[in-house]
């Protein structure tokens, strides 16, 4: 659900609202669950809020992200080989059946 929630935010900010709707929408959950999600976001650090009169803006917060994605670069020489290898035999496969 977070997930989520960050790929809502990494397209365009979002008003909390509209948040509140597309996850409950998707996961059937109530609203205060999708604030409990939000805050842990912000608290974290993954997402930004702003105050807009009475209404909250989130948008991705890309240095956490960042980081993550640093974090995982070390792993990633263990899985692109793996990931190159099935590539090649999709589109052998994909040959073979032309």
């Amino acid at each position: 659900m977070r997930r989520r929630i960050l790929e809502l935010l990494a397209e365009e900010e979002q008003r909390s609202g509209d948040i509140v709707d597309v996850i409950q929408n998707e996961f059937r959950i109530t609203q205060a669950a999708v604030s409990q999600h939000l805050r842990v976001l912000r608290e974290s650090r993954f997402a930004h809020v702003r105050i807009d009169g009475s209404r909250r803006i989130y948008s991705v917060a890309a240095k956490p992200l960042q980081e993550v994605d640093a974090w995982l670069g070390r792993f990633r020489v263990f899985w692109e080989p793996k990931l190159d290898a099935l590539e090649t035999e999709i589109a052998r496969g994909k040959k073979e059946r032309l």
